[in-house]
């Protein structure tokens, strides 16, 4: 979607519901929010590294805390899920508050698909995903995405000081994960003048904030704008689709286990080179803050922070190349340039050896 001659071509946009608190300290606003949501018996939920973060929460609700609930993993296995509502179900809750990165988001979505509980997300990692209506599970080696306003949570705290000491390397990775909501929604299907303003203030968030993060882990004014971006690429996904690169990488992480956002930062340079020849709009947005070669700079911004960026550094076989591409391509996402078989197995092939990418 862009203009055209003065003229705005029709587009359709909708604004997902929730309630916002964005600040240094706000999580203290916490068990006030309980109050107003009628939470008297919440479950607080991590995955297992971060179950002293879980513990705090519990310790800042008191009597609230009904149940810490620290076995969240990563990619939401539906196994997982399930024993997680009947844990919540056995203890009684009413509320669930899910404290950390996109495992601990990931989980209270899937326990909101199969309940009513009211959700809180308190993110400390920068992927976006408590602000967007979409939850991918996995079962038996795929990993599937479901789209259903059910899911978000009515609460979302960006405190900056809970990621105060997340490692400069994993804010990176995360970072450029939520990037790649923001790049994607710049050609989504259904793109709007209202997503392509927060896709390029979201990008143009984290390239200041990602180099000041890697200089001094606990600038704070950084960390604002690191959460800032995570919020306004998180809506960007929420509001427009996902494409080729989303695609490519819930194959990589759902049927071959590789880490989720490093896995976007690897594929994320590759995926956008394909598709910038049948973008030109999306081309001229992206130069405004990434310079006239957004792939290379992707690519060089995850070089820079000391993330891999090829796909084998992650443990991926050279003989997954083409399985994973015939995987992505049997239920694909919408993309701008047809996809190709031959085409994506060379992207693959590049992103497994860490090249320079190309438009295949």
């Amino acid at each position: 979607m862009n203009s055209i001659m003065g003229k705005i071509a029709p587009f359709w946009h909708e604004n997902m519901p929730g309630r916002i608190i964005f600040g240094s300290g706000s999580i203290q606003k916490l068990s006030e929010e309980l109050d107003g949501m009628d939470i008297r018996a919440a479950a607080v939920l991590s995955t297992p590294g971060r179950k002293a973060e879980a513990e705090a929460v519990a310790t800042l609700i008191g009597l609230r805390a009904r149940l810490i609930y620290p076995h969240a993993e990563m990619h939401t296995p539906v196994a997982v899920s399930e024993a997680a509502v009947a844990a919540l179900a056995k203890a009684g809750v009413d509320g669930v508050i899910a404290i950390g990165g996109g495992s601990t988001i990931g989980l209270g979505k899937a326990i909101a698909l199969r309940t009513t509980l009211p959700q809180i997300a308190i993110p400390t990692t920068y992927s976006g995903s408590e602000v967007t209506p979409v939850v991918g599970q996995t079962i038996n080696g795929r990993k599937a995405t479901e789209r259903s306003l059910r899911v978000l949570p009515r609460l979302v705290i960006y405190d900056p000081d809970l990621s105060q000491n997340l490692p400069a390397r994993i804010s990176a990775a995360s970072g450029l994960n939520a990037m790649a909501h923001a790049v994607e929604a710049l050609y989504a299907e259904n793109r709007s003048p209202v997503i392509e303003i927060m896709a390029v203030e979201g990008i143009a968030a984290f390239f200041r904030a990602i180099p000041a993060i890697i200089a001094d882990k606990s600038d704070r004014a950084a960390r604002a704008d690191a959460l800032y971006g995570a919020w306004l690429c998180g809506q960007c996904l929420a509001g427009a689709g996902m494409a080729l690169h989303h695609k490519l990488c819930h194959t990589l992480g759902g049927s071959f286990g590789l880490p989720h956002a490093e896995t976007h930062s690897i594929v994320l340079p590759h995926a956008l080179a394909y598709n910038l020849p049948a973008v030109p709009h999306a081309q001229a947005r992206l130069a405004t803050v990434l310079g006239d070669a957004p792939s290379a700079t992707l690519q060089n911004i995850a070089r820079d922070a000391g993330l891999p960026v090829a796909l084998r550094d992650l443990g991926m076989p050279q003989t997954a190349i083409e399985d994973a591409a015939d995987i992505a391509l049997a239920s694909p996402y919408w993309n701008p340039r047809p996809l190709e078989r031959n085409a994506i197995v060379r992207l693959l092939t590049r992103a497994w050896q860490g090249a320079v990418p190309a438009a295949a």
